[in-house]
């Protein structure tokens, strides 16, 4: 077992990374858990005392169907280094009696073309927009069993007490340094998941980070039509239509006043 500044466990390319030629073949990390748990994602947030489990590259797989329904049945996220993969597959859906497509496998082609590089939005547009009644394929790539990375378990002495009393979440950036912010409230925590239903609802996403920047965009508007400003001005690529506005304006106005369960 060994270990690695979390420093260094951001840039994924510095570290030592056993049983694979590349790191680019790691597909996405798991946070204290080996299995493939799309709830434990290591995303741009860490515990100070979470353990690092990378997924990679597996056995490629080609699949062909028939679309006979409007809704696929997925929801898609990304590394955010270009590997778009199954997050979610709704039971009961077209894609659920395609038993062949499993949660975490990326998807690496949609009819021949490639989409390595695209965000998890793009993808998740282009499977919308394929036409019903007609066939298309899917090259997947699953990930193999997962390894261990593992975080230094000493850390320096310092005198800030969210750091030493593990009360604060270590937040990693792609530009600039890491910092270590204090936990969101309770009720904002229920806003935040809530707003990232509604990414799915709506766009066939989930995206705790994207959900987290909606709301605290939202926090301090004073009515709808500013929050739906702010939205286009900073999300204005995304399309997001009334409804979802309306909807996610709903959940910071019920986070506020305390109304989430």
């Amino acid at each position: 077992m060994w270990h690695q500044p979390l420093s260094l466990c951001f840039d994924i390319s510095r570290l030592p990374v056993k049983h694979s030629s590349c790191p680019q073949q790691i597909l996405y990390c798991t946070l204290s858990t080996p299995k493939i748990d799309m709830e434990r994602l290591l995303g741009a947030q860490i515990g100070l005392e979470d353990f690092i489990f990378a997924h990679v590259k597996g056995i490629q797989k080609e699949v062909h169907v028939y679309k006979s329904e409007d809704a696929l049945g997925l929801t898609i996220t990304d590394n955010g280094a270009g590997y778009a993969f199954i997050k979610r597959i709704k039971h009961g859906s077209l894609m659920d009696s395609v038993k062949t497509v499993c949660v975490g496998d990326h998807i690496e082609e949609i009819n021949g073309q490639n989409i390595v590089g695209w965000r998890h939005y793009d993808v998740a547009k282009m499977l919308k927009q394929l036409k019903k009644e007609q066939s298309f394929s899917l090259k997947l790539i699953e990930p193999k069993k997962a390894f261990e990375i593992q975080p230094r378990s000493g850390a320096a002495k310092t005198t800030v007490g969210k750091i030493a009393s593990g009360k604060g979440t270590l937040r990693l950036r792609s530009k600039g340094p890491a910092t270590v912010e204090e936990l969101p409230s309770e009720s904002d925590e229920k806003a935040i998941k809530k707003v990232d239903s509604l990414l799915e609802l709506y766009l066939g996403i989930r995206d705790i980070e994207l959900a987290t920047t909606i709301f605290e965009m939202g926090k301090d508007k004073l009515n709808p039509n500013e929050f739906a400003i702010a939205l286009d001005e900073a999300l204005g690529d995304f399309a997001f239509p009334d409804e979802f506005v309306f909807d996610v304006w709903g959940a910071i106005g019920d986070a506020k006043q305390g109304r989430l369960q």
